[in-house]
Formats: C-alpha cells, sequence, structure tokens
C-alpha cells in the first residue's frame, strides 16, 4: 500500500495545524507537527537557563534532548509533558532563533523523515516541501494576511487562557516572519510545484474544503 505524504508550509499562525489536524483525521492520514517540536525544542533551551540567541550554546543540548509527539496533541520533551508551555509568549518570542540554527533543524528533519515513512502522513511547517520531504505527493503553502493570522492566534490564546495582547502577536507574527523567511538555511519559501491556498478570507471549515480537494486532485482518492 503506497503511503502519501502531504506538505503543508506557510506562515506562522496561518492556522496550518488546524487544517492540516482536520485534514489527516478526514482521510486516516497521521498528523505530524514539526512546529511543535521547535517549540519543544525551544521551551527545553528556556528551561535550562541557555540564551535562544546563543547558537553554540542551544545545539550542545542536541544529544539531551528527546521529543515525542501524540495523535491527541500532547508533546513530551525530555521527560516533561509540555503541552501548555510551548504556546505561552515566552516561548512563541524565541522560536524562531532556535529554528533557524542548522544544527537544529538537521536533528529534527531527520526525526521528521522517519516519522513520514512509517505512513501516510500531512505535515505541517516552513520547509516540508523544499526541504524536509522535496518529494512529498501534495504540497500545499498555506498562508494569511498579518492581521488575520494575529487576530486567530489571539483568540487562540484567549481560549487556552494564554496571557497576550493583539499587538504584541502582530509584533510576534512580522518578527518571525521575518526571521524564517531570512534565515540562511531551509528559509521559509514556497516549493515551485506547491499550490498556493490564502485562507484569509475562508473559514475553517471553507479552508479545510479547499485543502481537501487540491489533495484529492493531486493524489485520485
Amino acid at each position: 500500500m503506497k503511503h502519501y505524504v502531504v506538505a503543508v508550509d506557510g506562515p506562522a499562525a496561518a492556522g496550518k495545524s488546524t487544517i492540516s489536524k482536520r485534514l489527516a483525521k478526514i482521510l486516516g492520514f497521521t498528523y505530524i507537527d514539526t512546529g511543535a517540536m521547535y517549540r519543544a525544542f525551544t521551551e527545553y533551551v528556556l528551561r535550562k537557563g541557555v540564551d535562544p540567541k546563543d547558537e553554540k550554546a542551544c545545539c550542545a543540548l542536541i544529544p539531551e534532548v528527546e521529543i515525542e509527539l501524540f495523535p491527541d496533541g500532547k508533546v513530551i520533551c525530555s521527560g516533561k509533558d509540555v503541552t501548555r508551555e510551548i504556546r505561552e509568549p515566552h516561548v512563541s518570542g524565541n522560536v524562531s532563533y532556535i529554528a533557524s540554527y542548522k544544527e537544529i533543524r538537521l536533528a529534527l528533519v531527520e526525526l521528521q523523515r522517519k516519522m513520514g515513512e512509517k505512513s501516510s502522513v500531512i505535515m505541517d511547517g516552513r520547509d516540508i516541501g523544499t526541504y524536509v520531504f522535496p518529494n512529498a505527493d501534495v504540497k500545499i503553502f498555506q498562508v494569511a494576511s498579518v492581521e488575520e493570522r494575529a487576530k486567530r492566534r489571539y483568540i487562540e490564546n484567549q481560549e487556552k487562557g494564554i496571557p497576550c495582547t493583539y499587538e504584541d502577536i502582530v509584533a510576534d507574527v512580522e518578527k518571525r516572519d521575518r526571521i524564517d523567511s531570512s534565515r540562511a538555511f531551509a528559509p521559509l519559501k514556497p516549493a515551485e510545484d506547491s499550490i498556493l491556498l490564502d485562507t484569509s478570507k475562508l473559514n475553517i471549515e471553507e479552508s479545510v474544503e479547499a485543502a481537501l480537494k487540491i489533495i484529492r486532485d493531486k493524489i485520485g482518492e
């Protein structure tokens, strides 16, 4: 039986994980949230009291970090349940630094590729279609305006009880866009053969339907 790989890339807070989770459930695929991996590593860096901007010190932690993702969304990092912590502002504000370090990306990409070999997967991130799985069966580049992305993240944080302001989230989204797009190794950019999905004016159900059509048109199921 053929295993399919669906890559969903795009900038921060574009709704990739929300859409990808629903798609995986509909299609019976395994959902892999690569962003949670980088967030988990960031949480560990902060937990250890290491400066996220110190690349050498952060990379030195690689042998210590063990990340597990579970179907219910739980994330365990080196023995600690960090499911909630990885969504908090102190992690969100530093994750792009961690994700820009080549050694850390290589370590996590190896783990992501192993996950993608076991079953049909929907994997979201920044460089899935360009670097992690350049031969993915389907590549979607999901975008939305900065204002819409910030609004969605603000509502999400409010629902989870995570303290934040809309203005802070706008600034964080813009900062992450700059860092993700300008990093030297595996920067955020659409793959040449990716299909653009702009969800700025779509609700969740409409976004899922649009993405589902793209996938089914590609794999013929």
